[in-house]
């Protein structure tokens, strides 16, 4: 083979490992760009998570709230018993 050969053989193979790697890194941009895209609407469910669950720390200020109305509620229906036993002696 002559020098000329060899160096058109050469020529050839590089751009062969040029188009190649061109190729290659394409296909990994193209990936950075989905696994970018899934981290982004990940990032935008976690924020709809907590936004909806930011409340739940209030459940337990609730449940204490409902326990005092329901004892303030037995308390008024004993009271409204007493009156009544009263009412219903002195009729």
């Amino acid at each position: 083979m002559e020098i000329v050969e060899l160096w058109w053989l050469s020529l050839a193979i590089a751009a062969v490992v040029v188009v190649v790697v061109a190729v290659l890194l394409g296909l990994i941009i193209a990936a950075a760009k989905r696994i970018d895209q899934h981290a982004e609407d990940i990032w935008i469910v976690g924020k709809q998570i907590a936004g909806n669950t930011v409340s739940i720390w209030m459940l337990e200020q609730t449940k204490q709230e409902v326990n005092t109305i329901r004892r303030n509620v037995e308390s008024l229906t004993d009271t409204a018993r007493a009156i009544d036993e009263r009412l219903q002696k002195l009729s």
